[in-house]
């Protein structure tokens, strides 16, 4: 089963935001996921396990560099199977 994820990722009392969304970004990327990138918030498309375990591995890795909160919001509706994954919108 394909899924879709948002995750909203929020570097606690730290200097800098940047290098831990970069870092999930780049874990994202190296588990073969679609990424749509955004401004507060980045929409991941795949198959379910590979979705569930990507995002378990940025949390347990931004948490080894300091506080955090994650918000994930998931959907096995989205995206609709046209082909056409930039229709996914939460």
């Amino acid at each position: 089963m394909h899924i879709s994820a948002q995750i909203s990722l929020y570097p606690l009392k730290q200097q800098r935001l940047s290098p831990a969304v970069e870092e999930a970004w780049r874990i994202l990327e190296e588990n073969r996921l679609d990424l749509q990138k955004g401004g507060m918030s980045t929409v991941v498309n795949g198959p379910a396990e590979r979705v569930f375990a990507a995002i378990q591995e940025v949390f347990l890795r931004s948490a080894e560099k300091g506080s955090l909160s994650m918000v994930v919001t998931y959907s096995n509706a989205c995206p609709i199977e046209t082909g056409d994954r930039s229709k996914c919108e939460f």
